[in-house]
């Protein structure tokens, strides 16, 4: 993702039409979901993983509890990640030519 040139980048943005507006608003409304999806992953892990720990006896499912709580702040980490990536290439795609130089 990082070599490739953003979407719209050989059109100034005063060339572009409706169709790409609309086209780039669909893009930055997928991002906020992905983002979302992301952030009720790692809250779902760190829920099933505090539940492990607090509310079972058993050693396995408190260690499998315990193995949940870092694998919820690393989803969390990629997502906030991964969104702020393509946020970013969508505001490049957006912004005037001279301002991509």
């Amino acid at each position: 993702m990082p070599n490739e040139p953003a979407p719209y980048a050989t059109d100034p943005p005063s060339q572009l039409i409706l169709r790409d507006h609309l086209a780039i608003d669909r893009t930055a409304l997928a991002n906020e979901r992905t983002f979302l999806a992301y952030i009720r992953t790692a809250l779902t892990l760190l829920v099933v993983g505090a539940s492990f720990i607090k509310f079972f006896d058993s050693l396995a499912l408190e260690v499998v509890g315990w193995a949940f709580m870092p694998v919820g702040v690393v989803v969390f980490a990629y997502g906030v990640r991964r969104y702020r990536r393509v946020q970013a290439l969508i505001h490049q795609a957006e912004a005037p030519a001279d301002d991509r130089k």
